[in-house]
């Protein structure tokens, strides 16, 4: 009965080490993109509530939701694009629509009434969807959601964001910010 020398089990032993652990690491660090977002201006998307004032015009001024196409129905102007605006872009976009025919010199402000959810998944005490509070950080967000389990990596998580359009996701460290509509990730550590 022969055996195999020692220094082929070992790059067997080391193919299979390096094969097993190859999974762990299907997701790379956050691309630049990912962390620029965090310090942009706020852009809205579906399930922002908007509380929207038209100066001396109460009927007008009320709370309005983003739907999921990404509009506001506003009274009088009908739907109104709000997703990747900000704030100013869509007040002026609206107070313009009023100006044709409407108001002679709308005065509108827009501020934020409710933050679109964020999402936890994996290894927290209570997976699922919760408020987003503008400064928040993963870490922040774990708390929210009770905490690390037993099981769970308490290093880095995977978060996945809307960028541009493009969804992606990035393995980021636990006092990383967040922003509205993030989905966490808390991953199981290996041992």
């Amino acid at each position: 009965m022969s055996f195999a020398p020692p220094k082929i089990l070992l790059a067997l032993s080391l193919a299979a080490m390096t094969a097993a652990l190859g999974g762990c690491t299907t997701y790379k660090p956050a691309p630049k993109a990912f962390n620029e977002a965090t310090i942009q201006p706020y852009t809205l998307d579906s399930g922002d509530r908007l509380r929207i004032t038209v100066f001396d015009q109460q009927s007008l001024t009320n709370t309005y939701t983003v739907d999921q196409a990404g509009y506001i129905a506003f009274p009088l102007i009908g739907q109104v694009p709000a997703r990747g605006r900000t704030l100013q872009q869509l007040s002026g976009q609206i107070a313009q629509k009023l100006q044709q025919g409407y108001l002679r010199d709308p005065d509108v402000t827009i501020d934020v009434d409710r933050y679109r959810s964020i999402f936890l998944m994996g290894e927290v005490g209570q997976p699922g969807q919760y408020a987003y509070v503008p400064g928040m950080t993963v870490q922040n967000a774990i708390a929210v959601a009770g905490g690390f389990t037993n099981r769970a990596n308490q290093s880095m998580v995977d978060v996945t964001r809307k960028i541009n359009g493009q969804v992606l996701t990035g393995r980021v460290n636990i006092s990383g910010p967040i922003i509205a509509g993030d989905t966490i990730y808390v991953r199981e550590r290996l041992f």
